[in-house]
């Protein structure tokens, strides 16, 4: 626990805010590349072209809050794009 002087109880309170949003953003990244993820794998094009830009924007949040670092999304969303356009190339194909 935190020291007990009045700073300290503020920085961990501060501390259990913090955490529980960074958690639901966390949850909210993983669910959504795990819902793309899972339609690349059954090769659902209509479901990959409607989730992608949704997961994308999902990503680039989290980047934003501080949540992610910059290169862990771009690596995500750049394996992401490559698996995304492997299935749309195969429906085209």
């Amino acid at each position: 626990m935190a020291k007990r002087t009045k700073s300290g109880l503020k920085r961990r309170r501060q501390d259990v805010v913090r955490r529980i949003r960074n958690r639901a953003v966390k949850t909210r990244v993983r669910s959504a590349v795990k819902a793309l993820r899972a339609a690349v794998e059954t090769g659902d094009a209509a479901e990959v072209k409607k989730l992608f830009p949704e997961t994308i924007s999902v990503i680039d949040v989290s980047v934003r809050k501080g949540i992610l670092h910059r290169n862990t999304a771009s690596r995500t969303k750049s394996r992401l794009t490559s698996q995304v356009n492997q299935i749309l190339a195969q429906q085209a194909g």
